[in-house]
C-alpha cells in the first residue's frame, strides 16, 4: 500500500486550527477548495471585469487567493451575516455611552478595506468577533452598534467583546466534524481511497479491520459526502448567503 503519511492532508495536527474558526472562516475553507474558484483566481488578472463577477457568484466582494487558510485570508463576503456588528458614531450618545476603544477589544486584531469600508476582525482562543466600521469612526468615540438577526446589544457603556474569556475551550463535536470533513475533502481532492481516509483520519490500528468494520466505512463515506457538499454550495449556508444560483456549476453540485 503507498505510504501517505508524508502528504499534506494526513497529519490531523495541520487541521487543528480548524477548531477555532466561526462561521464565515469554515465557509472559505471550503470555497477556496473549490476547482472553479481556484479557476477564476488565476483568470482574474486576464478577464478582470469577469473577475468581479465571479467574485459575486462566490459570495464575495472580491476574490481572494485560494492558497491562504482562514489565518490569513481576508475573505471580503457580501453583507448579511448576522455575525458582524456594524459600529457607526452616535449622534447623540448619553452621558454613559460606550466608546470605541480598539485596544480593548480582546483578542488578535486585523484591519483590512473589504472594498467596501472597513472591517476589523479580533481573533482569540475559541472566539471571533467581527466588525464592520463606519466612515468618520475614530478610537475614543462613542459608538453606536447595528446587529441582523436579532442578535442582543451590548450593555450600555460596554465595551463590543470586552467580556470574553481567554480560556482554550475544549472542541466542541461540531468542530471535530468540520475538522474532519476538510480533512477527508482534501484527501479525496488528492485522489485517496476511502481506506486512506480513514488511515488519516482515525489512525491505521482502526482502519485495519476495514473490510469487517462497516461502521467505519459509513462514517469515512458520511464525512467524504459531507466535505464535498460543503465545497460545492453548502459552505453558503455557513456564510448565510442564498444558495448557489443554478447554471454555471449545476452538474458539480448534483455529483454524488
Amino acid at each position: 500500500m503507498v505510504d501517505h503519511s508524508a502528504e499534506p492532508w494526513y497529519p490531523t495536527a495541520a487541521y487543528l486550527y480548524v477548531l477555532h474558526l466561526d462561521g464565515l472562516a469554515l465557509a472559505w475553507e471550503y470555497l477556496r477548495r473549490h476547482p472553479d474558484y481556484r479557476l477564476d483566481w488565476l483568470r482574474r488578472h486576464r478577464r478582470p471585469q469577469a473577475a468581479q463577477q465571479a467574485a459575486h457568484h462566490w459570495g464575495l466582494r472580491l476574490l481572494e487567493d485560494p492558497a491562504l487558510d482562514a489565518r490569513d485570508a481576508h475573505p471580503a463576503w457580501l453583507p448579511g451575516h448576522a455575525a458582524v456588528v456594524q459600529l457607526y458614531p452616535d449622534a447623540d450618545p448619553p452621558l454613559d455611552a460606550a466608546t470605541f476603544a480598539f485596544w480593548r477589544i480582546p483578542g488578535h486584531k486585523q484591519l483590512l478595506h473589504d472594498g467596501k469600508g472597513l472591517a476589523l476582525i479580533a481573533r482569540s482562543p475559541g472566539h471571533c468577533l467581527r466588525f464592520a466600521l463606519a466612515a468618520g469612526l475614530e478610537d475614543g468615540m462613542a459608538v453606536a452598534y447595528a446587529y441582523r438577526g436579532g442578535a442582543a446589544a451590548p450593555a450600555r457603556g460596554q465595551v463590543p467583546g470586552a467580556a470574553l474569556a481567554d480560556a482554550k475551550p475544549r472542541p466542541t463535536p461540531t468542530a471535530l466534524l468540520e475538522l474532519h470533513s476538510l480533512q477527508a475533502l482534501d484527501a479525496t481532492l488528492a485522489g485517496a481511497s476511502l481506506r486512506e481516509v480513514a488511515e488519516g483520519l482515525f489512525g491505521v490500528d482502526a482502519a485495519a479491520d476495514w473490510y469487517s468494520d462497516g461502521g467505519l466505512r459509513s462514517k469515512v463515506r458520511r464525512l467524504v459526502r459531507r466535505g464535498d457538499a460543503l465545497m460545492r454550495g453548502g459552505y453558503r449556508h455557513l456564510a448565510q448567503l442564498p444558495p448557489l444560483e443554478k447554471g454555471r456549476f449545476e452538474d458539480q453540485e448534483k455529483r454524488p
